[in-house]
């Protein structure tokens, strides 16, 4: 044998010793777990990640707001309802990154300190996973969808496109009690969000939980000030319209068409 052919053979299986390894690690994928530090305070939270994806490329990334039942700290209650539900069942519908982060009890997402930590956690989530910034979208139920609107009101230019569900503006007190042509809670949170943001809202009309009026009002002031707003509403559905919603085929192409 030749010196050149054999050199040529050494570095030929140093190549395939040193490359196995790394063609062998395949990056983890589904509902992974993570955990983010605020001022010293650790908080759990998830992370789906699309069996197809890859660092060669830009994600959209939905950050999902869970409701008040999934409250807690051990990270994992939020990922059994709503839009994991519908990823569990059917994976090819959601070819996006979804943050899941986890609201604390006697606490709720239209607080600072929850969106602080519901913000961070998607920030990680983006930077770890590739996601796009101008393909960010935000989703939530029951409380979450207050989450949602909050948020929505508070950053209308960070998101491509928002999805609240059974969601709504006043607590479910105050709305029972709220006078029918008082609209100026809805218009002041309709101004905030103004006119560029997409919305989809879904809602059901026996909810026993959370008015089906907060999503009626809400839905008349956007489309008042003309701004890019759908709404479903199903008839005779209680409080879960989640999985309706999130069930529905039209949504992630909708929400995926989307972009800033």
């Amino acid at each position: 044998m030749s010196i050149s052919r054999f050199r040529f053979l050494l570095l030929l299986a140093l190549v395939f010793t040193l490359g196995s390894p790394a063609l062998a690690r395949k990056h983890e994928t589904g509902f992974l777990d993570r955990t983010l530090s605020i001022r010293g305070v650790s908080y759990k939270y998830q992370v789906f990640v699309p069996d197809n994806w890859s660092s060669n490329q830009k994600w959209p990334i939905i950050l999902f707001l869970h409701g008040a039942g999934e409250r807690g700290t051990d990270g994992l209650i939020q990922t059994q309802v709503g839009i994991a539900t519908a990823i569990r069942n059917d994976r090819s519908r959601f070819p996006a990154l979804v943050v899941m982060p986890q609201c604390l009890k006697e606490h709720s997402w239209n607080k600072p300190d929850m969106e602080e930590v519901a913000l961070a956690a998607l920030a990680a989530a983006s930077k770890e996973f590739k996601g796009d910034p101008k393909r960010t979208y935000l989703t939530g139920l029951s409380m979450g969808g207050y989450g949602s609107w909050a948020l929505a009101a508070a950053y209308p230019h960070k998101f491509a496109a928002v999805v609240p569900i059974c969601g709504g503006i006043l607590p479910p007190d105050d709305a029972r009690k709220q006078l029918d042509s008082d609209r100026i809670p809805y218009l002041e949170a309709a101004k905030k969000i103004g006119t560029k943001l997409p919305i989809w809202v879904f809602h059901g009309d026996a909810d026993p939980a959370v008015p089906v009026s907060e999503s009626r009002h809400m839905v008349e002031a956007l489309k008042a000030d003309g701004a890019d707003v759908r709404y479903t509403e199903y008839p005779g559905v209680g409080h879960n319209s989640w999985d309706k919603a999130y069930a529905d085929p039209e949504l992630m192409t909708w929400l995926l068409s989307k972009s800033l």
